[in-house]
């Protein structure tokens, strides 16, 4: 399994706009092959932070879907990020 969890800084005047613009792309991962959750979502303390969650079957699965990225106005409002990719040998229950 794959995990892809991390944070995007936005301008807090444009962080509604980002996530609006997302709703097409988090519906589209959601029925990708081997997607088994994709979640973006704006952050209860900070104003201008986007949270990032994806879990994925595999890596093929993950770069099946990763051409389709955020649009270049999308990408322009992204002030800084740190978004890493986790592979996961094992899970259980919390």
């Amino acid at each position: 399994m794959i995990i892809i969890s991390g944070w995007l800084a936005i301008d807090p005047d444009d962080r509604d706009a980002y996530l609006q613009g997302c709703i097409g792309a988090v519906e589209q991962a959601r029925v990708s092959p081997g997607c088994l959750d994709f979640a973006l979502g704006a952050d209860l303390i900070d104003a201008g932070r986007i949270n990032v969650h994806e879990r994925w079957e595999s890596e093929e699965a993950l770069y099946a879907f990763r051409d389709s990225g955020p649009d270049e106005g999308q990408t322009a409002m992204i002030r800084n990020a740190e978004v890493l990719r986790y592979q996961v040998s094992g899970a259980g229950p919390a």
